[in-house]
């Protein structure tokens, strides 16, 4: 039976710190999805089409990485790629009493998938796309938080929105 896992987030933009988890878990997993949530509550900064694009970018030489786009439970997503494991990454302590609650009702709502977490590196701690966000929003150098592929298309759209 292969491993297959789900990080599941907004990745609006998805970030080094994002990249850093990814590839710290794929020793664990045959294959890895990344899940591009549509979250109701949130107005992404970056199209769904756009984040998914990034991704498959980033990971177009690599095999054991795709990405999805889904819409509700997340347990529900599982089951639709295949997965038995949720992977999240964790920051700080706070993260860890977030994530744990969420992973407690996704094992109520189907127990066969397990949450796995990933402490980030220190390097990344403060590494949010929130913050990247408001970094941009507010005409701030958030390319040093942004993986390569990211970074050239907000370079080429400040250049022609200057």
């Amino acid at each position: 039976m292969q491993r297959i896992g789900l990080f599941p987030g907004t990745f609006d933009p998805i970030t080094i710190g994002h990249l850093d988890i990814i590839n710290r878990s794929l020793p664990l997993f045959d294959k890895l999805y990344i899940g591009i949530g549509r979250n109701v509550n949130k107005v992404p900064m970056f199209s769904e089409e756009q984040r998914l694009s990034w991704i498959k970018q980033i990971f177009s030489n690599n095999p054991k990485v795709d990405a999805v786009i889904y819409e509700g439970l997340t347990v529900q997503a599982c089951k639709e790629v295949g997965a038995r494991f949720i992977l999240r990454g964790i920051r700080y302590v706070n993260d860890f009493e977030y994530e744990k609650a969420i992973a407690d009702m996704n094992r109520s709502l189907d127990g066969n998938i397990e949450t796995v977490f990933l402490t980030c590196l220190p390097q990344y701690t403060s590494v949010a796309s929130t913050l990247v966000r408001d970094v941009i929003k507010n005409g701030g150098d958030a390319l040093q938080f942004l993986p390569e592929v990211v970074a050239l298309t907000l370079r080429s759209q400040q250049s022609v929105n200057p």
